[in-house]
C-alpha cells in the first residue's frame, strides 16, 4: 500500500529536531520524510512519474515518530497478571509463578501473546523484546498479530535447552520478516556452568550476542559470589559469553568490574523500572551507565511482575527513579530516556532500520495526539512525552506499514472479544478462575 501522512509534526529521532512535513510509506518501507514542498524532485529521486495514494493522513499537527521498543518482556504471562502479587521476588517466582507456568501450553502462550499485543499497541509499542516459554507459537501470535517480535532464549536447569535455542536461532530467523531470535538464557542462578559453558559455546559458534537477566536483586549477585567467586557479569564474561555483545535485563546491583564488562563488551543494560520496584529489587544506576557510555535500553518486563505494559509508565520512571537515587533534579534527562525506548531498543534487540524515521527504514511509527491537556502547551515535546504522557496520546501505531492501531480501535482483522474469550478459558483450565 501507498500511504501518505502530511501536515505532521516530525521527530525522526536522529536528532532533536521537530520539523513540519510529510511521511510516505510504500509497503513496509518509509519511502520520503520530509516537508514535502518539491514533489517533482521528490519523484525523480525515487525513479517515479508519479505516486497513487491508497490513503492519505491529514495528521493535524501531531506527532509522527519511531514506535517504542519493549527491550523485556514475557508476553504469556498475562495470565499471571495481579495473579500472585506483594510478594519478594524468589517466593514470588518459586511459590506462585513456576507452578502455574508448568500447567501451559504452546496453544494457550499463543493466545496470551495476543492479549500483550493488543496492550502494546495501545502503547504505541511497535517491537517487543520476548522471552518466554514456547518460542515458536509466540511467534507465531506476534505475526498473526502484526507485532514485530524479537525472541531470545529462555534456557534454564528446568526447561528448554541449548539445543532448542541453536534449532529456534536457525528457525526463527528465517519464519518472517516480522519475526527474529537471539541466543540467550534465563538467568546465572538457574543454570548449571555447564548449561552456561553450552550456551557460550552457541555464541561464538554463531558469532551472535547473549542475553539473560542478569544482576536484578542483592540476593542473586551475593549467591553468585559463593559460587564463583564473582559478581554475575565478571563470571559470565569469564565464560566468554559475550565475546559477541549482548545485553542484560535489570542490571540493579553492578559493582566497578561490572560496569567494566559491560563498557569492554558494548552490552546494553536494559532497565525494567517498573517491575524492579514493585518487586522491591532496587533502582538501577542509569546516571552511571549514561556516564560510563553504556547504552541504555527499557523494558516493561512480564505483566505477572509489572503488571501493565506501558511504555509511557516505564519512562517516567526511568528518569524519576534515576534522580531520586542520584538525589540529583537532572539525572537523566527526557531526551536520552526517550533515545532508550527507541533508537537504544531498536539496537539492543538487533532491529537497526526501525530505530529512526528516514527513506528506507522499517514504516514502525506512532502517532502522538498533541491536542490533549496533557500536551499543552507545546513548549518541549520530547519532555511532554517522557515527563506527562500517556497511552491516552496514541493515536496510531503502525507496523510494517500496517495500521494496526488508531483512533482507540484496532484494525479489522484482530477480533479482540475472542482473544479475551480464549483467555478466560485459560484462566478455568490452569484453576486460576476457582
Amino acid at each position: 500500500m501507498n500511504i501518505r501522512f502530511y501536515n505532521a509534526r516530525i521527530l525522526t529521532m536522529a536528532d532533536r529536531n521537530i520539523t513540519m512535513g510529510e511521511v510516505w510509506v510504500r509497503d513496509d518501507r518509509i519511502l520520503y520524510v520530509g516537508d514535502g514542498t518539491n514533489t517533482e524532485e521528490i519523484y525523480r529521486k525515487q525513479g517515479l512519474e508519479s505516486i497513487v495514494w491508497d490513503r492519505e493522513t491529514d495528521c493535524e499537527g501531531n506527532l509522527l515518530m519511531p514506535g517504542f521498543k519493549d527491550a523485556h518482556t514475557h508476553s504469556g504471562m498475562t495470565l499471571l497478571r495481579s495473579y500472585a502479587d506483594d510478594m519478594p521476588l524468589q517466593s514470588w517466582l518459586n511459590e506462585q509463578i513456576f507452578p502455574v507456568e508448568a500447567k501451559l501450553d504452546g496453544e494457550m502462550i499463543y493466545h496470551l501473546t495476543k492479549l500483550a499485543v493488543l496492550e502494546y499497541l495501545t502503547s504505541g509499542i511497535t517491537a517487543v523484546f520476548d522471552m518466554y516459554l514456547t518460542p515458536e507459537t509466540i511467534a507465531d501470535a506476534c505475526v498473526d498479530m502484526g507485532m514485530r517480535c524479537v525472541q531470545t532464549g529462555a534456557v534454564n536447569n528446568f526447561s528448554q535447552s541449548p539445543e532448542l535455542v541453536e534449532e529456534m536461532f536457525r528457525k526463527l530467523n528465517k519464519k518472517h520478516p516480522l519475526s527474529s531470535y537471539q541466543i540467550g538464557f534465563h538467568a546465572e542462578y538457574t543454570c548449571s556452568k555447564e548449561l552456561l559453558e553450552k550456551i557460550a559455546g552457541l555464541a561464538h559458534q554463531y558469532k551472535a550476542p547473549v542475553y539473560a537477566h542478569i544482576s536484578e536483586t542483592e540476593s542473586e549477585v551475593e549467591e553468585c559470589r559463593k559460587r564463583y567467586g564473582m559478581t554475575p557479569p565478571v563470571f559470565l564474561d569469564s565464560l566468554g559469553m559475550f565475546e559477541y555483545g549482548g545485553g542484560g535485563y535489570h542490571c540493579v546491583h553492578m559493582t566497578e568490574e561490572d560496569f567494566e564488562v559491560f563498557r569492554k563488551r558494548g552490552l546494553y543494560a536494559i532497565t525494567n523500572p517498573a517491575s524492579n520496584m514493585k518487586l522491591a529489587s532496587g533502582i538501577a544506576p542509569i546516571a552511571e551507565y549514561l556516564k560510563r557510555g553504556i547504552t541504555v535500553a527499557i523494558g516493561t518486563d512480564g505483566p505477572a511482575s509489572n503488571n501493565c505494559l506501558d511504555m509511557f509508565r516505564e519512562m517516567f520512571l526511568v528518569t524519576g527513579l534515576a534522580k531520586l537515587r542520584e538525589k540529583d533534579a537532572s539525572a537523566a534527562d527526557a531526551w536520552e530516556v526517550l533515545k532508550m525506548a527507541t533508537v537504544n531498543g531498536s539496537h539492543a534487540m538487533c532491529l537497526p532500520d526501525t530505530d529512526v524515521l528516514a527513506q528506507g527504514k522499517h514504516a514502525d511509527m506512532i502517532l502522538i495526539d498533541l491536542h490533549q491537556p496533557n500536551m499543552q502547551p507545546v513548549n518541549n515535546i520530547a519532555k511532554n512525552i517522557v515527563y506527562s504522557g500517556s497511552k491516552q496520546n496514541i493515536k496510531m501505531t503502525m507496523i510494517h506499514g500496517r495500521i494496526l492501531y488508531e483512533n482507540g480501535k484496532f484494525a479489522d482483522f484482530i477480533d479482540v472479544e475472542d482473544i479475551y474469550g480464549r483467555v478466560a478459558e485459560i484462566r478455568e483450565k490452569t484453576g486460576l478462575g476457582k
